[in-house]
């Protein structure tokens, strides 16, 4: 989905991080303060986010800004994908989070999807590779590429973790509320067409 807005405030806050990182005058790093503070109130204006917070989370960041990644498995069993009840807001998404640094795709999502749902899976591929610009993901302060990898459980059971609350499967047509800043419906639904067609290729956008 396209929030010219957002590109705007994403791409000013990228420039002010990086004129920050880089500038040695005392003006020029004014002038890059002040670049990120409006980016964080095109922010506060446009969604529910208190200027504070937008603050807080800009000013955290250094160094020249990229993308940042997510990553998500998608578990099948008898037709119905693994997914995993949020702690955050109480909605559904597939097991993952922001990849670690110090660990690859493949072992970021194992660890993913044991401390999340308590299954054991191996790595069977990689389906997707998302800019959530595209997707019709709620705004959000920072710009996510967002990996989906296919795993099939070796062990294991069904256990919640410090982030989740509930782990259940589910089918295509019966979905639960999803956590849309994590995935979105037109997303699980490409993922079910990979279980349909273990042939079709990568999707990149």
């Amino acid at each position: 989905m396209n929030y010219q807005w957002l590109d705007w405030a994403q791409r000013i806050q990228a420039l002010s991080q990086a004129g920050l990182e880089f500038s040695k005058d005392i003006y020029d790093i004014e002038r890059f303060e002040e670049l990120r503070n409006i980016s964080a109130e095109i922010m506060a204006v446009h969604t529910n986010l208190e200027m504070d917070k937008i603050k807080d989370l800009f000013t955290n960041e250094t160094g020249y800004q990229t993308p940042k990644v997510d990553i998500r498995g998608a578990v099948f069993n008898d037709n119905r994908i693994l997914m995993v009840r949020e702690n955050f807001d109480d909605r559904w998404s597939l097991p993952g989070g922001f990849c670690d640094i110090g660990l690859s795709p493949s072992e970021n999502i194992i660890k993913e999807i044991k401390e999340e749902s308590g299954f054991d899976v191996r790595v069977v591929r990689l389906l997707a590779l998302l800019d959530a610009n595209y997707h019709p993901h709620p705004p959000q302060p920072y710009h996510y590429y967002k990996i989906f990898i296919q795993c099939e459980i070796i062990g294991g059971e069904a256990n919640c973790g410090m982030e989740t609350n509930d782990v259940q499967f589910f089918y295509e047509d019966h979905l639960p509320p999803l956590s849309l800043n994590r995935n979105t419906e037109s997303q699980i639904k490409m993922l079910f067409e990979f279980l349909r067609d273990p042939h079709k290729q990568i999707i990149l956008d």
